[in-house]
């Protein structure tokens, strides 16, 4: 281990021996993140169980200069947890507490290893309602969500995990501890910093400890499925529904590829001999949701779909939310190799980039599989191929260069919601620009001036 022996000693005098892992044996399920094709080796792998515990793995890296990747559940999809030669993996997992539950103020404390279901579960235990809902929630942690900036299926009423972090617990790269944010509502006190670590995928510091708000649980809710010929008449329908000022809860698509599979796997009564399938979710007031619902099932027809299906309750409303959470698993079964991207482009843009897509996959013969969330304008292009091959990932690569050009020039970004880290990094400059590059660099270098958290991620 080139960091010494005397680092390892002391890190097991901090965390206890227990709790480093150094054999090849135990090193290998984290040397790699839900990141296709990327792998590596960590140094050693340290569990923390507290802040102060924290603090004191930061302090020694720092004086030592060690790498330090922090790590969650390791479901991120951009390479963000991917582990650097030579690191420690400080993974927080084992910080899983649930801390307070705050029905006054609406808010709950939580510790970074506590899942989002977990997080969910206890909001509705109260009769509240956490919102963000990535499509690994019931794996994922809060810590790895902040720091991604994580989106889901909700996002385009809801917002993204960014819209519901009050205040945040960060240990930076000296170990030194920084409160950011509190309970109150409105706070302009200062820059706000808190939003500055939302995102930053642990490059900035590590997340010890999360303030969250919590809104009331919607009354009702109603969940339809439309099926279509073509899948311009599902990005029309999209465009009709929010041009009509109804902004659904879940406004998700899946084309051809993605509904085969899914259906294959989940068996929930997907209808098969359709291009496009929109799976549409209203909540709030009963009211307002049976009018929103048929509003949404009449601009469908509208726009040629071939059935509208209405769920007949809350079990098959969840089944097909299930199913659409799915996708990428049941893509994941076609091909040893699954990549999974998420190109966004303003939503006027939507049926242009599908579009575009599906020429590119032809253009380089790959399998493709394209799903999202196409009322927020975030496409998950899915490529089906082997790593193995060295030939079609070269093509792959190629395709994806392709793909994320085409989104910035349509006005859009490389990602929606799964971030930078490694796999995207050399498109960040031509999205960003010089100006903002410069930005983000002079503000990593001030706090991390010794470069320990996370290096290579995002940009060198």
């Amino acid at each position: 281990m080139p960091y010494g022996t005397d680092t390892l000693t002391q890190l097991q005098e901090i965390l206890g021996a227990q709790n480093v892992l150094t054999t090849r044996e135990d090193l290998i399920a984290y040397s790699f993140d839900g990141t296709a094709a990327m792998q590596q080796l960590p140094g050693c792998v340290a569990f923390a169980q507290t802040t102060e515990q924290v603090v004191q793995v930061l302090r020694l890296a720092n004086a030592t200069k060690t790498p330090v990747v922090t790590r969650g559940s390791g479901t991120g999809l951009s390479g963000g947890s991917l582990p650097c030669p030579d690191c420690i993996v400080l993974c927080l997992v084992k910080m899983n507490r649930i801390l307070e539950v705050d029905r006054a103020n609406l808010t709950l404390l939580v510790e970074p290893g506590v899942t989002t279901l977990a997080i969910a579960d206890a909001a509705a235990g109260e009769g509240l309602f956490y919102p963000p809902d990535p499509g690994s929630m019931k794996i994922s942690t809060i810590g790895g969500n902040v720091a991604e900036n994580s989106g889901g299926l909700r996002g385009l009423k809801y917002g993204i995990t960014r819209n519901y972090v009050m205040g945040l617990e960060v240990v930076l790269p000296d170990g030194e501890v920084c409160w950011t944010g509190n309970k109150c509502v409105k706070d302009v006190a200062g820059y706000s910093l808190r939003d500055l670590f939302i995102g930053s995928e642990g490059t900035l510091g590590v997340i010890t400890r999360v303030l969250l708000r919590l809104i009331p649980k919607p009354a009702a809710k109603k969940t339809l499925v439309a099926t279509y010929a073509d899948m311009g008449q599902a990005a029309q329908t999209v465009s009709d529904i929010i041009a009509a000022q109804i902004i659904p809860c879940t406004l998700e698509f899946l084309d051809r590829t993605t509904i085969h599979c899914v259906e294959d796997f989940a068996k929930v009564g997907l209808p098969l001999d359709c291009e496009a399938l929109l799976l549409m979710e209203t909540d709030g007031h009963p009211a307002a949701v049976a009018e929103e619902a048929a509003k949404m099932e009449e601009l469908a027809r509208k726009n040629g779909a071939r059935e509208v299906r209405v769920a007949r309750d809350d079990t098959e409303a969840t089944k097909l939310a299930t199913a659409r959470r799915s996708a990428f698993s049941a893509l994941a079964r076609l091909a040893p190799t699954t990549i999974l991207e998420d190109a966004t482009v303003p939503r006027s843009e939507l049926a242009t980039m599908i579009r575009f897509v599906d020429t590119v996959a032809k253009k380089y013969q790959l399998r493709v599989g394209t799903f999202g969330h196409m009322g927020d304008g975030n496409l998950h292009p899915t490529f089906l191929t082997d790593e193995r091959n060295k030939d079609e990932m070269h093509r792959v690569e190629e395709a994806f260069k392709e793909i994320f050009a085409e989104a910035i020039r349509l006005g859009g970004t490389i990602t929606g919601e799964h971030g930078i880290g490694l796999a995207k990094k050399s498109f960040l400059p031509k999205f960003a620009g010089d100006a903002q590059m410069r930005v983000m660099r002079a503000l990593r270098r001030a706090l991390d001036p010794n470069g320990i958290l996370n290096p290579g991620k995002m940009f060198d």
